[in-house]
C-alpha cells in the first residue's frame, strides 16, 4: 500500500457530457471548478478526433468524483456511454463517488431509456459492434440515472446551480486520504485480507470488524489504509482516531458522536450533540439510510462502543464498521471471532526493510556491518513502532554508535517505545498489573499451569487475572507446549516499571540479578519492599549470607531459586506463601509463628520429611 498521498488521484473531477452543453452549462462549471481549485478533466474534441479513448478510460479511473451531465442527446453518443460504463465500473470496483445533472432531461429517460434515451440506443444497435455493449450501457443508464443529483429544468438559473455543484464537490474533496506512514511496509497484503473480511460487495447487511493487537503493531496504521482504500465506495465516511485519548467523559463522548455525525452528513451548517443521549438519538435516526464507513481507532472501554456504533441497526445497509483495540473482550459482545483480524508482528523480510527505511535513507553513504543491522529486527522481534523509533534514531550514526545503541538496548527500554507499550499495562487493575509484573520479570517460557497454581498460591486471582493479560494482547499461551509468551519489548518494559520504583532495590517489589538480592540479603538494615526473588543464574553459585537474611524480609511472598546453594543454613520468613528451590540441599528453616506457606517445589533435593510447621498446608510439587 503505498502511502495515503497516491490515493489521491491526479484528477479530483472527471467531467462527461456530450457536445451540445459543452459551449454553455459545461463551459461555465468547468471555469468555476477551477477558480476553486478543483483540479478537472475535461476532454477535447481533438481527443476524440485521435479516437485516443485509452486516455479518457485512464483519466476517469485517476479521478475521485465524475460528474455525469446527461443532457437530451447523450445516449446518441458511442463515447459517451463507453464513458459511463467506465464510470460505474470504477463506482463499483474503485469507489469513485458519481454525481448526475439531469440538464433538461427527466431522470426516468435516462433510467429507463426512454424518448432521446430510447431513440439514441436505437441509432446506436443498428451497427453490428455495438450490439455486445448494449446491455451494458442500459444498465449503467439505470444505475447512474437512479443516482443523486441535479435537475435543471428549463427557466432555471444554471449560475445558482453551478454554485450548488461546486460547493458540494468542494465540500466532498473536504475528505481526503488519511496520512498512513511515511513507509507502510507490509500493509498492502494486510488490507487485501481486510477487504476480504469486510465482504465491500455485499450491500445488504451491517457488519462490523474488530481489529486486536498490543500497542505499537500497526493497528491504526492499517486502519488507514483500510480507509484510504475504500471511503469513496460509501455515502459517507469517518475516521474516529485515539478514541481512547479523546473520550475521556460524556462531555468528551458527545464531542466525538458530533464529529461522527459530521464527517458523514458534510452538512452546510455543523450539527451540534449536546449530551450523549441526544448524540445516540441522531446517529440512529440521521444515519440508518446510510451506507456508511465508521472506524473507531484505539477503544478501550464498552461505553465509547455503545456511544458511537451501539448496534448495527443504526445505520444503512451496506455499512461497515471497524474497531481497532487492544483488547479482544471489548469486540466479543458485538463481533463474532470470524470478523476479529489480529494484527501481527512482521517477518524477518518486512522487518529488515522497514528498519532500512528509516534508518538508511537514499542519501545515506556510512557502511553499517551486517551483524549489527541484524542486530535491531531481532530486538524489535518485528513490532513496527519499534523498528520506526530505532530505525530513525540511528539514521546517519556511525558504526560505533550503533555498538553502542545495541549494547544498551536489552537492558534500557527506548521512551518512546516505553510510552506506547505502558498504555496497556496503566489500563490494568491491581491484580492484572501484579500478575502482568510476575510474569515479565519471572514467568516468561514458564507452563501457564504451573504459573497459575504459584499465583494463586501467591493471594493472585490468576484465571481472570492471565484471561485479561491474553485478552489486551501482554501474552500469550504456545499451542502446542503451553507456555507463557511475552514480546520480548513488552518484558522489557514490565522489569523497567519495577527498576523505576526506585533506585534502591531494598524498595522495589521483585528482584531477578544476582547483584541486586545479593545487596539486598548482605544489609542489617529495617523493613524491606521486597515482595518477590526469583534468582536463576545460568552456571551454579553458592551465596554467602547470614543465617536471617531472609527474615527480614517479612514483604516477601515468592522465593524461587535455581542453580543456588547457599553456605550454611537459612531460615525464611513465614510470611512466604510460594517457595521453589529445586535440587536443593537441605531442609529449609522458618522462623517462628504461623505458617503461610502453599507452595513448597524441592524436587531433587535431599529432604526426606516434611517440617511439622508446613504440614498443615503445604502443596508440594511432584
Amino acid at each position: 500500500m503505498a502511502s495515503s498521498s497516491k490515493s489521491i488521484g491526479t484528477y479530483d473531477v472527471f467531467l462527461s457530457f456530450r457536445g451540445e452543453v459543452r459551449n454553455n452549462f459545461v463551459s461555465h462549471l468547468y471555469r468555476v471548478l477551477v477558480q476553486n481549485g478543483i483540479h478537472t478533466f475535461r476532454e477535447s474534441e481533438e481527443l476524440r478526433k485521435g479516437d485516443n479513448i485509452s486516455m479518457l478510460m485512464e483519466a476517469i479511473e485517476e479521478s475521485c468524483i465524475a460528474i455525469i451531465v446527461f443532457s437530451k442527446d447523450y445516449a446518441s453518443s458511442w463515447w459517451c456511454l463507453q464513458e459511463l460504463a467506465k464510470i460505474m465500473e470504477c463506482k463499483e470496483q474503485k469507489g469513485l463517488t458519481v454525481l448526475p445533472v439531469f440538464y433538461k432531461v427527466d431522470p426516468n429517460e435516462v433510467r429507463k431509456g426512454r424518448t432521446s434515451y430510447a431513440e439514441g440506443l436505437a441509432k446506436l444497435s443498428k451497427h453490428e459492434k455495438n450490439l455486445k455493449e448494449m446491455e451494458r450501457w442500459k444498465e449503467a443508464l439505470l444505475n447512474a440515472g437512479s443516482l443523486s443529483g441535479w435537475t435543471l429544468n428549463d427557466g432555471d438559473d444554471e449560475s445558482k446551480l453551478i454554485q450548488k455543484i461546486v460547493k458540494d464537490i468542494s465540500t466532498r474533496l473536504c475528505q481526503t486520504p488519511l496520512d498512513v506512514a511515511e513507509h507502510p511496509v507490509g500493509i498492502e497484503s494486510r488490507v487485501v485480507k481486510l477487504k476480504s473480511m469486510l465482504n465491500l460487495t455485499s450491500k445488504c447487511d451491517v457488519l462490523m470488524v474488530g481489529l486486536w493487537g498490543q500497542g505499537g503493531i500497526g493497528k491504526t496504521t492499517l486502519a488507514k489504509a483500510l480507509y484510504n482504500a475504500t471511503f469513496r465506495q460509501f455515502e459517507g465516511s469517518s475516521f474516529l482516531a485515539d478514541v481512547r485519548k479523546n473520550s475521556k467523559g460524556t462531555r468528551v463522548l458527545a464531542a466525538l458522536q458530533e464529529i461522527l455525525l459530521n464527517d458523514i452528513l458534510l452538512p452546510e451548517e455543523r450539527l451540534e450533540v449536546p449530551t450523549v443521549d441526544g448524540g445516540i438519538n441522531q446517529i440512529q435516526h440521521r444515519l440508518r439510510r446510510k451506507r456508511v464507513l465508521v472506524i473507531l481507532d484505539d477503544v478501550d472501554h464498552l461505553n465509547q462502543l455503545r456511544a458511537l456504533a451501539g448496534k448495527a441497526n443504526w445505520f444503512g445497509a451496506g455499512s461497515r464498521i471497524l474497531v481497532t483495540t487492544r483488547d479482544s473482550h471489548l469486540l466479543t459482545p458485538r463481533i463474532d471471532e470470524d470478523h476479529v483480524y489480529e494484527v501481527e508482528t512482521l517477518d524477518n523480510s518486512d522487518a529488515h526493510e522497514l528498519l532500512s527505511k528509516h534508518a538508511f535513507p537514499l542519501h545515506h553513504n556510512l557502511k553499517i556491518r551486517a551483524d549489527l543491522v541484524d542486530g535491531v529486527p531481532d530486538h524489535a522481534k518485528g513490532l513496527p513502532l519499534a523498528l520506526e523509533v530505532l530505525g530513525s534514531f540511528l539514521c546517519n550514526r556511525r558504526q560505533d554508535e550503533w555498538e553502542s545503541v545495541l549494547g544498551s538496548l536489552s537492558r534500557i527500554p527506548k521512551k518512546d517505545i516505553n510510552d506506547v507499550l505502558k498504555i496497556s499495562y496503566d489500563g490494568l487493575e491491581a491484580n492484572e498489573k501484579e500478575i502482568f509484573l510476575h510474569i515479565a520479570c519471572f514467568f516468561k517460557g514458564w507452563e501457564f499451569c504451573h504459573v497459575k497454581k504459584v499465583l494463586e498460591g501467591c493471594d493472585l486471582t490468576a484465571v481472570i487475572g492471565l484471561q485479561i493479560l491474553i485478552e489486551r494482547s501482554s501474552i500469550k499461551t504456545e499451542s502446542k507446549s503451553g507456555k507463557i509468551q511475552m514480546h520480548d519489548l513488552i518484558q522489557l518494559m514490565g522489569k523497567d516499571i519495577v527498576n523505576q520504583e526506585c533506585d534502591d532495590p531494598w524498595r522495589r517489589s521483585r528482584l531477578w540479578l544476582y547483584e541486586d538480592v545479593l545487596d539486598v540479603l548482605s544489609r542489617d538494615m529495617g523493613d524491606c519492599d521486597v515482595k518477590a526473588i526469583a534468582l536463576e543464574p545460568p552456571m551454579p553459585l553458592k551465596i554467602s549470607i547470614g543465617r536471617d537474611a531472609f527474615t527480614k524480609l517479612r514483604r516477601l511472598r515468592l522465593l524461587i531459586l535455581r542453580n543456588v546453594s547457599f553456605q550454611g543454613p537459612v531460615c525464611l520468613s513465614n510470611s512466604l506463601r510460594w517457595f521453589e528451590w529445586p535440587g536443593a540441599p537441605g531442609i529449609p528453616e522458618f522462623s517462628s509463628g504461623p505458617n503461610k506457606l502453599l507452595g513448597l517445589d524441592m524436587r531433587g533435593g535431599t529432604m526426606t520429611v516434611m517440617p511439622k510447621p508446613l504440614e498443615q498446608n503445604w502443596h508440594l510439587q511432584n
